[in-house]
């Protein structure tokens, strides 16, 4: 008899074996999705309500999804149409000497380069620059730090009880959150229609550079999805945020902690594939039914 259930314990660490992960908070009963078998996620539907949240719901680093509230802070101080390139923000030397940084992602900005606000947050959010998120939280607020104060205002402001942001960027393993947490900002950050563009584009460029810098999701445009944002690190994982549209319904979903303690690459294919496979389940569920 032991060695029977110390077999049917260790079957379920083995690859492919996981067990099935614990879901909770669905205002909609019956719904079967694919939820990752390990860290947390959450997915809602507009007008119909929450899909479930997996996961223990521990605060958790989340790397470069981190800058969906920075350009939600930079969005409601200096707000801007869509057609408009917004206020002329001027690169400086810390910017430009941070864009060499191997050890993360960057945009290879000049000092003294003058480049309008839109399109900083698309060199932002879409090849996800760190040196420009903090530039833009220079810009904004005169320093890092006193930008990171009003994004943890923020945070409270839209009861995100779990978050705690440390940098503007997301290179920070101490900027943590949950997958609930984030699902608030997702649905606050894509009424602005602004926001909404620039999360959808596939690519972006420097002005005078002849270079394309693609979006890090590469879900767009596949399983309705419309945006938002990846982001990965070592001890993050990979982690997703992603806003679909299917059926005229917004779908917005968050992804975290992917194969944490990997590598960034694992990390976002894992958080990608995860994604994938949640985006195209949520579709079929909507496509087939009669809300």
């Amino acid at each position: 008899m032991r060695s029977s259930v110390a077999f049917l314990l260790l079957l379920g660490l083995l690859p492919g074996c996981a067990p099935e992960p614990i879901v909770s908070g669905a205002d909609v009963p019956g719904v079967l999705l694919p939820w990752p078998a390990e860290g947390q996620a959450a997915v809602e539907v507009e007008g119909i309500g929450s899909l479930g949240v997996s996961g223990d719901g521990e605060p958790v680093p989340i790397a470069s999804v981190t800058k969906v509230m920075t350009a939600y802070v930079i969005l409601r101080r200096h707000p801007l149409r869509p057609a408009d390139p917004g206020p002329l923000v001027t690169v400086d030397r810390t910017a430009e000497e941070e864009s060499h940084s191997p050890q993360e992602s960057t945009v290879p900005v000049r000092e003294g380069q003058r480049i309008g606000l839109r399109r900083m947050l698309e060199l932002m959010l879409v090849p996800s620059g760190n040196n420009v998120a903090r530039l833009l939280a220079r810009w904004d607020s005169g320093s890092q730090q006193a930008f990171v104060r009003r994004m943890n205002a923020a945070a409270r402001r839209l009861g995100m009880v779990g978050t705690t942001y440390t940098g503007a960027g997301g290179n920070e393993d101490s900027t943590v959150s949950t997958a609930t947490d984030q699902l608030k900002l997702a649905s606050t950050a894509m009424r602005d229609p602004v926001f909404r563009e620039v999360v959808g584009e596939g690519h972006t460029e420097l002005p005078g550079d002849a270079r394309r810098f693609a979006n890090t999701n590469t879900l767009l445009d596949r399983h309705g999805v419309i945006g938002i944002k990846t982001g990965s690190g070592t001890a993050a994982g990979g982690n997703l945020m992603w806003a679909s549209r299917v059926r005229g319904r917004l779908v917005l979903g968050v992804i975290l902690g992917q194969a944490a303690g990997t590598d960034p690459v694992s990390g976002k294919e894992a958080a990608l594939a995860a994604g994938g496979k949640m985006t195209a389940a949520v579709e079929r569920w909507l496509l087939s039914s009669d809300r």
